[in-house]
């Protein structure tokens, strides 16, 4: 699919001219669709299916921009890397610039606001918490319901990781791709974490790579 340039003149988006673009990557998970404009990342949205195509969350090579007649702009160019080097290179996402965001809910002050930044400061690659831990991260213990609603709400998936909220039970829990894209991607970042914290072979002439941090807020 091509890039579409779409006039968007709408207070929502901050009360002045926004002209929204749009890409689509092909990622392991099927087609993720991009939209935003020279301010930030509007919106991603995920392919929602009841079964993945492969159980396996495992790297892989094919993750590629589909062609556009034009240029993206320079947050989506962003998005776009960030989210490769995710399935494909994780280990390189920590250096990559995370994209700017220019959607309301997360200019306005809100607890909502609040939740979704903590989460994408505080919960890293490889870790989950509960619902009731990202309340108290948020500064407030007793707003669980609040942090799912946050979740719902949540514009940017993947980014900021609303896969890695789960429930206290340890169940996966919904989620806006369905509950089988959740459960991928949690797998895909507990398999890459584990690789990156195993020992170097010996006899290769590299040294170990040390123990990566606890992969679970407590």
């Amino acid at each position: 699919m091509a890039s579409r340039l779409v006039p968007k003149v709408n207070s929502k988006w901050g009360g002045s001219p926004c002209k929204e673009k749009h890409v689509v990557l092909l990622s392991p998970v099927g087609k993720i669709e991009i939209s935003g404009c020279e301010r930030g990342v509007h919106e991603i949205k995920l392919p929602k299916m009841s079964v993945l195509p492969s159980g396996r969350a495992e790297t892989s090579a094919a993750c590629e921009v589909c062609p556009g007649a034009e240029e993206p702009p320079e947050p989506l160019r962003q998005c776009t890397a960030w989210l490769r080097a995710y399935f494909c290179e994780p280990a390189s996402t920590g250096s990559l610039p995370v994209p700017a965001f220019h959607h309301p809910l997360l200019q306005r002050d809100s607890f909502t606001r609040k939740v979704l930044w903590t989460l994408l400061e505080d919960v890293k690659f490889g870790e989950a918490v509960s619902y009731k831990q990202l309340a108290e991260l948020a500064g407030n213990s007793r707003a669980a319901r609040a942090v799912g609603g946050a979740m719902r709400s949540n514009p940017i998936p993947i980014i900021i990781p609303c896969h890695r909220v789960i429930r206290s039970s340890g169940d996966s829990g919904r989620y806006g791709g369905g509950q089988p894209l959740k459960e991928w991607l949690l797998s895909h970042e507990k398999l890459q974490k584990e690789k990156l914290s195993a020992p170097a072979a010996p006899g290769l002439g590299t040294r170990p790579q040390s123990a990566q941090q606890s992969s679970g807020k407590r």
